[in-house]
């Protein structure tokens, strides 16, 4: 377990970790509400996506179908698709009246298009479906976990040296799993697990790469012009690295600790920027991966991803 209570800070508080003395108390599931969420918009407006009129980034494609007298807007006859309303009561977001009072209240919109008709038909496999501007994920046919791994484990799910590995912290019925975002064995933290091959593809794929959070324990007190440093970028041997953020946690007892941010997904990539302005990494874990929050989940467990971390990861890798 990442303990990081290394000493009072300034405040008079012990460390930066939760009542189980582990990485990532960051607050919440990366979930938004109704007054905004992570990366998303409330009816109000707000964040990376588009509000009640409409979204950015060019004209979205019209509702799959149109509505329940009509051709849809392929060409599919009306027999095709579910009824919206019936989507959304399956999906958990509200009974069947209520999910039709949010569509007649224009709370609903479908690939961009804000949608009031009860009887619009939707194929919730394919069209993109918005309640009050969060994405509802498509029908799980998929497994989606977080695993906080533990230290020592080797992010594979198949070892040939007999090292633990993934495996050992996965239940074998769920088969074969991908993982997004490899680990090295001494780095703990924030690992998503997936048989989704398509949705892994792209969140490891440079053109989706999303934003990873770490929290680094270094061995003495960072100074400021080594923080600028990293914030304006650093020269590896492998080229330039520019962390979106560098932030000072904590420093006491002759050791830091500091938040990165960054997009790269380089082998490690944040011992060798640190090791470039002078630190050695003590401990190392990651806390995020773009909108999924490790959060106070204990070390060696997983979870599944909810409704609302699963469309905005969605959302994030473009599909």
């Amino acid at each position: 377990m990442a303990d990081f209570s290394y000493g009072r800070s300034r405040s008079g508080q012990t460390g930066r970790t939760n009542r189980s003395g582990q990485f990532g108390r960051s607050g919440g599931t990366g979930q938004g509400n109704r007054a905004g969420g992570t990366g998303q918009n409330s009816r109000a407006g707000g964040g990376s996506q588009g509000n009640r009129a409409g979204h950015g980034g060019g004209a979205p494609a019209a509702p799959t179908y149109v509505s329940p007298q009509t051709d849809g807007a392929d060409g599919r006859p009306e027999a095709d698709g579910i009824r919206l309303q019936k989507v959304l009561a399956a999906a958990g977001i509200a009974s069947r009246r209520g999910s039709e009072a949010l569509i007649e209240e224009g709370r609903v919109e479908v690939n961009g298009h804000i949608v009031m008709a009860l009887g619009t038909r939707v194929d919730p496999a394919r069209d993109h479906i918005r309640v009050d501007g969060r994405r509802l994920p498509p029908e799980r046919r998929h497994v989606y976990l977080v695993l906080n791994k533990p230290r020592g484990v080797v992010s594979t799910l198949s070892d040939p040296e007999g090292r633990p590995s993934l495996a050992d912290y996965t239940p074998p019925r769920l088969g074969r799993l991908f993982h997004v975002g490899r680990l090295d064995v001494d780095t703990e933290g924030l690992i998503v697990l997936t048989n989704d091959g398509e949705l892994a593809q792209r969140l490891t794929h440079p053109r989706y790469e999303v934003a990873k959070t770490y929290l680094a324990q270094l061995d003495g007190v960072i100074d400021r012009p080594a923080l600028d440093r990293l914030a304006r970028g650093v020269t590896l041997e492998d080229g330039l690295v520019r962390p979106d953020k560098v932030r000072l946690v904590d420093s006491a007892g002759g050791r830091s600790l500091v938040e990165i941010r960054l997009h790269s997904g380089r082998n490690r990539v944040v011992r060798r920027l640190f090791e470039a302005v002078g630190y050695s990494v003590r401990r190392l874990a990651r806390t995020r991966i773009g909108p999924i929050r490790l959060g106070d989940l204990p070390v060696g467990q997983t979870r599944p991803l909810s409704r609302d971390e699963l469309g905005t990861l969605f959302d994030a890798a473009g599909l």
